[in-house]
């Protein structure tokens, strides 16, 4: 997209090529692979897209064949690519994905240290205009990517908030990209203090919080500044929170898992693009759980995303109870 009109919503961090196996079994024993992309920052953005909101990406990619590929797909999904830019030092991320038999996690190599995207830092959004923009996106994955990546995400969820977007964050754990434990805690829950709106999974939020279940997780976020929380649960679906209401929203049956890996991604799409809908938190987390039950039904991390047709028809399908 070349568009030079203001975006409705912001997002940034690392967009990967992906390999997906043709077929089942170890790495090891893989001879043909399915190219695609992967990241769930770049999941979310894709998905708010095919939503017809107008989405800014901020990254960068590699000068070579894997970075070319990445643009021309963002392009070709409606992103706004201007603030993508091309590293000519470092390469684009790559991550190989085993295909799951039985709706199991995929097992999943990635090949992302010293990669383009990590390299960003505050000079790469010095002329990023917040003006107009409604909502920023961030998850936990670009400040554990490097020192100035971490400076980077907290530039950006610092000036949107003075610019007055409504900021969602999803924590997204990858502990194995983190110094230590402490470390992740203390700098996923500093940035999470900055959104209004705070996404994490049941299991992340007792690791960043230390308490045991949903309705105490929600409370902790709630406490540092959230308007509202939703914690996913699930095949169970999600419960939420605000200083008002809490409660569980219930979670969409499917008969057949492919993969599970974005079905987080999907749930933020959901949650995201209701809110901006000016749909309620429950409905949010509703139209979250529909999408987080289409991506699972499929191969690839952002196949499932819907576009607003076949969202109204989901939506249609499944009214909230």
């Amino acid at each position: 997209m070349n568009d030079a009109s203001t975006p409705d919503i912001l997002t940034f961090g690392e967009a990967m090529t992906l390999f997906i196996a043709e077929t089942p079994g170890d790495l090891a024993e893989v001879e043909r692979f399915q190219r695609r992309i992967a990241g769930a920052d770049t999941n979310v953005a894709i998905g708010l897209a095919r939503l017809a909101f107008h989405v800014a990406w901020i990254s960068r990619v590699g000068d070579d064949g894997f970075g070319t590929f990445i643009r021309r797909t963002l392009d070709a999904e409606g992103l706004d690519c201007r603030y993508l830019s091309t590293d000519a030092e470092h390469p684009t991320g790559l991550v190989f994905k085993e295909r799951a038999e039985h709706g199991e996690d995929p097992k999943v190599a990635y090949y992302r240290r010293g990669s383009a995207a990590s390299h960003m830092g505050v000079a790469d959004v010095r002329d990023l205009d917040f003006q107009g923009v409604r909502h920023l996106h961030a998850t936990g994955l670009p400040p554990a990517l490097s020192v100035s990546t971490r400076e980077l995400a907290f530039h950006m969820l610092e000036r949107a908030r003075e610019a007055g977007l409504t900021i969602s964050f999803d924590p997204n754990l990858r502990p194995s990209l983190w110094n230590s434990e402490a470390e992740m805690r203390e700098t996923l829950n500093a940035l999470a203090a900055h959104a209004d709106w705070v996404l994490p999974g049941l299991a992340e939020g007792q690791r960043l919080t230390g308490l045991d279940n949903a309705h105490d997780i929600a409370g902790y976020y709630l406490d540092q500044g959230a308007t509202g929380v939703i914690i996913k649960l699930g095949p169970e679906g999600s419960y939420v929170r605000t200083a008002d209401d809490a409660g569980m929203v219930k979670g969409v049956a499917v008969s057949h898992v492919v993969d599970t890996v974005g079905a987080g991604d999907g749930f933020a799409v959901g949650v995201i693009s209701a809110l901006l809908d000016g749909c309620t938190l429950r409905q949010a987390a509703h139209r979250g759980n529909l999408i987080g039950a289409e991506q699972v039904q499929v191969t690839g991390d952002m196949e499932g995303l819907p576009h607003r047709a076949r969202l109204r028809d989901l939506e249609a399908a499944h009214p909230l109870a």
